[in-house]
């Protein structure tokens, strides 16, 4: 039973999220994006706003509570 609890866990999981990767960020379950250009993109969340700025910033996967972008990061904010 334990094992399906993790798994029901991990297929539903509501909660906001950053995976930071090497010229890449992976948000889940976002509520909207505020504001895109290739220099700044202000992502909304439950908890207040994502504001990441770089370089050649491109949304390569935009899902309904997934987007990932990719670009040179240079700086993550939180608010």
């Amino acid at each position: 039973m334990h094992i399906i609890n993790q798994l029901r866990n991990y297929l539903l999981e509501d909660e906001f999220k950053i995976n930071i990767y090497k010229n890449k960020i992976n948000i889940v379950n976002y509520e909207s994006i505020g504001h895109f250009d290739n220099n700044q993109v202000n992502i909304n969340y439950d908890g207040g706003k994502l504001k990441i700025k770089g370089e050649k910033l491109v949304v390569s996967k935009l899902m309904n509570d997934e987007i990932l972008i990719t670009g040179l990061i240079k700086n993550i904010e939180l608010s």
